[in-house]
């Protein structure tokens, strides 16, 4: 199956996504997709990790080659998941956890509608996610914060169309819900 998170930039759907995965019994069944971005790597992230970071020309390059499955441009940077990823996934009979946009999301449910499950994390509060999104990006221009925070309202009012809603509020809480629902969705 493939589970597909999407929220405001600072939800938590990485950290939830990396939380779920350590999970002994969902570690073994599952794997993540790590994403292509031409933003500049923050500190501490890791090429092929985090992100694989490429070039804006390399990135377009891919789209043109159609090695990208989905892709969004956003915050002036480019995002997308490379084809091959999610392919060998399915292939090696794993499941998939993504962590995507709107856009995205909506792409992967129309590819795989009966295999994609679609889950809104929402944040705590405006004032909280503020908070979350200038402490991880230390060293990230002001007007890069402003820029995200302004997508958030948008990023609410489509959380309707997704199958599942997650606030979250308490990290451990949201975690267990979110092995709840990827658990029922698999028949556990």
């Amino acid at each position: 199956m493939i589970f597909v998170l999407s929220g405001p930039s600072g939800s938590g759907k990485t950290t939830l996504r990396d939380l779920t995965l350590k999970e002994g019994a969902l570690k073994k069944i599952f794997t993540k997709s790590v994403s292509l971005s031409t933003r500049p790597k923050r500190l501490g992230e890791r090429q092929g990790k985090d992100y694989f970071f490429v070039s804006g020309r390399e990135f377009r390059r891919l789209i043109k080659a159609k090695k990208i499955l989905e892709w969004t441009k956003y915050s002036g940077y480019y995002y997308g998941t490379k084809k091959d990823c999610l392919k060998d996934s399915l292939k090696d009979n794993k499941n998939i956890i993504l962590c995507l946009d709107f856009k995205g999301a909506l792409r992967i449910k129309r590819l795989y509608p009966k295999d994609a499950v679609t889950i809104f994390i929402i944040p705590p509060s405006v004032k909280e996610l503020r908070k979350r999104i200038e402490g991880r990006s230390l060293g990230t221009k002001q007007e890069e914060v402003l820029r995200r925070l302004k997508l958030v309202e948008a990023e609410l009012k489509n959380s309707s169309r997704y199958d599942y809603t997650l606030r979250n509020i308490n990290l451990t809480q949201a975690v267990k819900r979110l092995k709840g629902i990827i658990l029922k969705r698999m028949g556990c």
